[in-house]
Order: structure tokens, then C-alpha cells, then sequence
């Protein structure tokens, strides 16, 4: 099973997913300010959460089934899965709290 996660097919969705985080981080600019439109980078986010979670239960549903899917998969997806909802939900928190904090501001 832990070939299975050092597998070479394992190890270069690893290498894409992290390619894809830096050329997303390349998007920033040096002060700070980002290129892309806030409300794309959050459809974004929530359109990865979204696919991890039907990703997870799909993986699932087939191990249900008994199709050929090693456990330690469902396992993965369903912490990739849970990961990502976390994040996400900490960073809507802070926005929400953010948006609270400029709107209690005196004038």
C-alpha cells in the first residue's frame, strides 16, 4: 500500500499540483496585490474544494462496491477532501470577519 503512494504516478500529480500552486502564486504581484479578480480566486477555491469532495465520494462509493480500490486511496481523498473544506471555511471565517471589522469602523 505505501508503494502505492511512492508510486511514479503518485509522485508526478504531487509535482503537477504543486506547479499549479506556483504558477498560481506567480500571479501576485511584489506589493502584495493580486492580478485576478478576488471573487475568481474564490469561485476557484470553492470549485477545488467542490471537486475534491465528489472526487472523495466517488472513490468511496466504488470501494463500497467492491471495486479493485485500496483503501489507503478513499483514505487520502477523503482527508484531501476534508483538508480542503477547512481551509476554505477558515478563509470565508476571516473574510466574514474582515468585512465585520470594516463595517463596525467609525466614520
Amino acid at each position: 500500500m505505501i508503494e502505492k503512494a511512492t508510486s511514479a504516478a503518485s509522485i508526478a500529480s504531487m509535482l503537477k499540483t504543486l506547479q499549479s500552486h506556483a504558477s498560481q502564486a506567480q500571479g501576485i504581484q511584489d506589493d502584495g496585490a493580486a492580478k485576478a479578480d478576488f471573487s475568481a480566486l474564490i469561485r476557484q477555491a470553492v470549485g477545488t474544494t467542490n471537486a475534491a469532495q465528489v472526487d472523495s465520494q466517488n472513490t468511496t462509493a466504488a470501494f463500497e462496491r467492491g471495486e479493485a480500490v485500496p483503501l489507503t486511496d478513499v483514505v487520502m481523498k477523503m482527508q484531501k477532501a476534508s483538508l480542503s473544506f477547512e481551509a476554505t471555511l477558515q478563509v470565508r471565517n476571516k473574510v466574514l470577519k474582515a468585512y465585520e471589522d470594516v463595517m463596525n469602523m467609525p466614520v
